[in-house]
């Protein structure tokens, strides 16, 4: 698993910060519902940051394999709503940027906080994911597209959970697996935040 963690490493020293949210007019001819479900996986600061959210809920374990989840995809369709409704947020991007940093960070600590807690503090940086997806979303129609990032970031928690209860469950080194995976996340989220 070491070798593996080892071998991502390459890939997050490549990364720049025109990686975080590329354009995506590439996605336009794939459907409005395709888009979506392309979004999150193609802006490299999603899918760290909700590859961690899931990581972080099977580290807290018990309820927060749902709540923290739903906190984040439910908090991140409200975001949307309100770009979509034309609501500004100021600081999306640094926002973004930092969330791949501190939840990371709360990975590679391990950090034990209760569900209420680790509610609020996906669901604040899920506000901000979910206004860069409403405010990128071009010609899609509404609907399907929010469907489909919808979709694509449960998915991407759903990872996040396996592999950590995957590490956990396997071995005595399992938990520290899943939080170097948590400050490799860190490190990626440093870089993407240098210009490039």
């Amino acid at each position: 698993m070491l070798r593996r963690l080892a071998l991502s490493l390459p890939l997050l020293l490549v990364a720049t910060a025109a990686s975080a949210h590329p354009g995506h007019a590439p996605l336009d001819g794939h459907g409005s519902f395709m888009s979506g479900l392309l979004h999150p996986i193609f802006g490299l600061d999603h899918v760290l940051a909700m590859v961690a959210v899931g990581l972080w809920a099977s580290l807290i374990g018990g309820r927060a394999l749902l709540f923290v989840p739903a906190a984040f995809v439910g908090v991140m369709a409200f975001g949307f709503l309100l770009a979509v409704g034309g609501v500004g947020l100021p600081f999306v991007e640094p926002i973004i940027l930092a969330s791949v940093v501190v939840l990371g960070l709360v990975v590679a600590l391990a950090l034990p906080v209760p569900v209420a807690a680790g509610t609020a503090l996906v669901g604040f940086f899920a506000l901000f994911h979910g206004h860069a997806h409403g405010a990128e979303m071009g010609a899609a129609t509404m609907v399907a597209y929010g469907a489909g990032f919808v979709l694509s970031t449960a998915a991407l928690h759903a990872a996040g959970i396996a592999v950590g209860l995957g590490r956990i469950l396997e071995d005595g080194q399992g938990r520290m697996v899943t939080q170097a995976a948590g400050a490799l996340t860190v490190a990626g989220g440093i870089l993407l935040a240098i210009p490039s």
